[in-house]
């Protein structure tokens, strides 16, 4: 289902800065969840006019003509109900799409979505030119019709990963008359530091890569694994093997990931690796076979630790009980 003029478009476009004398436009969340415990962001907005890209602060958290922030879910198992994408601001509802299928982009179907790269999303036009796009979002989810008026917190739909995506998350992109906008440096970036100036109503803090999530398995997992939330089989004490798997973002080059198990009488695994490349999302896992008839009964503690630069940037931590 489409209705209304549709922007699919998510590549390349210039930040345009805001020539105003004073910021009359303000934004609340587009999720309802915590950024603190459930959701954070992966990309920001591309200010690199070249093929390289960078975002406000001059990061990495970006990609070449990336035009909107992403806002994803650090576990799905955490949020079974899954998360609302909801109207950052009051305004009228423009265009919508529903109906494309909820599936990882990838080669295979690229042909399937040239056209609909937003996948499912809402188009909330506002007062003053303003315009806000939410895409990504979960089929048949959308719970706004064109021409409904939407007031800040209204739900428009869930996260999912419809369209041009490989993992849920709702790009949510900000334009006035048609000039893409960033809402973290709406005068477009003057520094690499913190951006005096922001649309959002709430500090929203700017977290430099981490660790999203931290789970037990009996095998080695796949990165989608946590990425969609995907449970596995509870660990007995028969399992061939006890796994810890962390689950990160915005890694850079030489940082280093620590992972620990302590079992019920002593330390069974511990690892470190240092990463050799940048990735927007990592996992590293590690573990120990079951070598003698049954594991320990007892509580197993794990810990994953971020490392940039010699100083721990993300940690986390969580435990098993082995009946």
């Amino acid at each position: 289902m489409i209705k209304g003029f549709f922007i699919n478009f998510l590549g390349a476009a210039c930040v345009a800065p805001l020539l105003l004398s004073a910021q009359d436009f303000t934004l609340g969340l587009p999720v309802d969840c915590d950024m603190e415990t459930h959701c954070y962001i992966q990309q920001y907005m591309d200010h690199d006019p070249s093929k390289n890209a960078s975002d406000m602060r001059c990061g990495p958290l970006t990609y070449d003509g990336h035009s909107g922030t992403d806002f994803a879910i650090r576990n799905p198992l955490k949020i079974p109900t899954g998360v609302n994408v909801i109207a950052s601001a009051p305004g009228t509802i423009k265009a919508l799409r529903d109906g494309i299928q909820d599936v990882p982009y990838s080669s295979n179907n690229a042909n399937n979505v040239q056209g609909q790269e937003c996948g499912n999303g809402v188009i909330v036009a506002h007062s003053g030119g303003w315009e806000t796009q939410y895409c990504h979002l979960k089929s048949g989810s959308i719970a706004v019709r064109v021409g409904d008026t939407a007031q800040q917190g209204s739900v428009l739909g869930k996260i999912r990963l419809s369209g041009r995506t490989q993992f849920p998350h709702v790009h949510v992109s900000v334009r006035r008359n048609g000039n893409r906008i960033d809402p973290f440096a709406p005068r477009g970036r003057s520094t690499c530091d913190a951006a005096s100036e922001t649309l959002w109503s709430q500090p929203v803090n700017y977290v430099a890569g981490g660790l999203l999530s931290l789970r037990f398995f009996e095998t080695l997992p796949q990165i989608e694994t946590h990425r969609f939330g995907r449970p596995s089989p509870p660990i007995t004490n028969t399992s061939p093997a006890i796994v810890v798997s962390a689950f990160g973002f915005g890694a850079l080059s030489g940082d280093a990931i620590t992972i620990e198990i302590h079992g019920p009488k002593s330390l069974v695994f511990e690892h470190t690796v240092k990463l050799d490349r940048n990735q927007a999302q990592f996992i590293r896992s590690g573990g120990k076979k079951r070598t003698r008839k049954y594991w320990r009964s007892g509580t197993y503690r794990a810990r994953a630790v971020m490392m940039r630069n010699n100083e721990i940037i993300s940690e986390l931590k969580t435990e098993l009980i082995v009946p």
